[in-house]
């Protein structure tokens, strides 16, 4: 499958996964977590743009900041599974949104001792979020789907990374998007606070 062909079926991955992300809609708890991710424009955002950035990366260090983020997001859903709760975990998300977004448009490289911190403590406030809106369904089969959808948003975003050039218009276009992820993620601090 060319990237051009993964690039044109993600709005259609969108679509379906905020369609099981309406109550009576699920046929099983994988479904329900598969489904966070997706139907949730924050969670969503933060995860693409993960992988925008995961895409600025050289070598195999290009996967470090998703590993990072699904494995922090996997503790975060640990602690709320414990009953530990994070402080201000939609700021934390919202936050999440902004600051990925801001790296995006000023095309901002972090130093990877950097940037692995950063997306991990961001992770812990999706994973949080993730399993406090788990209801009754199965937490091992939840979290496989919410995982599933994590890493596929990562790799949209990767994919989406390395299609573009990083100069000429592909340049603007990769600022614009960023800038559009940051004020997104401004916009919800705003109304979150």
């Amino acid at each position: 499958m060319t990237t051009r062909n993964i690039l044109a079926a993600l709005p259609l991955t969108l679509f379906a996964g905020a369609a099981l992300a309406h109550p009576g809609h699920e046929s099983g708890s994988f479904f329900s977590g598969l489904g966070h991710p997706l139907g949730g424009l924050d969670h969503l955002l933060a995860m693409v743009a993960v992988g925008l950035l995961a895409a600025r990366q050289s070598g195999a260090s290009r996967w470090a900041l998703p590993m990072a983020f699904v494995i922090a997001m996997l503790a975060g859903a640990g602690l709320s599974g414990l009953g530990l709760t994070l402080p201000a975990v939609e700021a934390g998300i919202a936050a999440s949104v902004l600051v990925l977004g801001v790296l995006i448009a000023f095309v901002v490289r972090l130093p990877l001792a950097a940037a692995v911190p950063m997306v991990a403590v961001f992770a812990l406030f999706h994973g949080h979020a993730h399993f406090a809106e788990m209801g009754d369904a199965s937490v091992l089969a939840y979290s496989v789907g919410f995982i599933v959808a994590t890493a596929a948003l990562h790799v949209a975003g990767y994919l989406a990374g390395r299609s573009l050039p990083e100069a000429g218009w592909a340049g603007v276009v990769r600022r614009a998007v960023g800038g559009l992820i940051a004020a997104t993620g401004a916009l919800m601090l705003v109304v979150g606070g």
